[in-house]
């Protein structure tokens, strides 16, 4: 590897692992998707206590929760394959690099970029398992929550699963964004420069949707209409 190989590598992990906590800064100044939404669980919450009937809550956690799960299957799978080539042994490495799309590179340097596949969507298999566990969590704070009549409860237990649920979707999406970077790693095999490249798209083209998309728009108006 040379030097722009390196300083590629760096803008890469900076995006990656750089995004979050630049977003949770920024979210101090500018609301964002995220912020407003722990907002308006936390108001879904208090309102899910005053309920006499809470099967549509129960039904939204489990969809969200049935959600969590396909991913992480998603993502099992393709380490799988991507885990294949890389332990596919020189024939495997070899073919991949008769190809005219990707950068010759030795058998070293191909595994590394490979790994590097591996390593993104592997914490982000690890984000989607502690969503799941979260989520089961949170299953059980709905099924002990106080009865609609005990109303002097509700604000602390509203607060109490909230607290529980905001931290389960955030790594909900901690394992969504691992997509992102994993293709830009995986433009690593084309080379150093689609790397960085990809690794900067998906942090500009995230930080637009949790700051100016429409559904960033929305969710701040409701927040707003809620804090009324």
């Amino acid at each position: 590897m040379d030097t722009i190989e390196w300083l590629c590598a760096l803008i890469f992990a900076a995006a990656w692992l750089g995004y979050e906590p630049v977003m949770a800064r920024i979210g101090t100044h500018h609301t964002t998707i995220n912020a407003d939404l722990a907002h308006i669980r936390a108001a879904w919450m208090v309102r899910m206590l005053a309920r006499e009937g809470r099967i549509m809550d129960t039904n939204l956690i489990g969809h969200v929760l049935n959600s969590a799960s396909f991913f992480a299957s998603t993502n099992l799978l393709i380490m799988a394959a991507a885990a294949g080539l890389l332990f596919g042994g020189e024939a495997a490495l070899a073919r991949l690099n008769g190809l005219a799309v990707l950068a010759k590179a030795p058998s070293w340097l191909l595994e590394l970029k490979f790994t590097l596949v591996v390593i993104t969507l592997g914490r982000g298999l690890l984000d989607f398992i502690w969503a799941i566990r979260q989520m089961n969590y949170c299953v059980s704070l709905l099924g002990a929550a106080p009865e609609a009549g005990e109303s002097d409860r509700h604000k602390r237990y509203a607060s109490a699963i909230a607290g529980a649920l905001n931290p389960a979707l955030s790594a909900f999406n901690r394992g969504v964004r691992a997509y992102y970077f994993a293709m830009a790693a995986a433009a690593w095999l084309i080379a150093g420069w689609a790397m960085a490249l990809g690794a900067l798209a998906s942090f500009a083209l995230l930080a637009w949707r949790q700051l100016y998309s429409d559904a960033a728009l929305a969710t701040r108006r409701a927040r707003q209409v809620l804090e009324e």
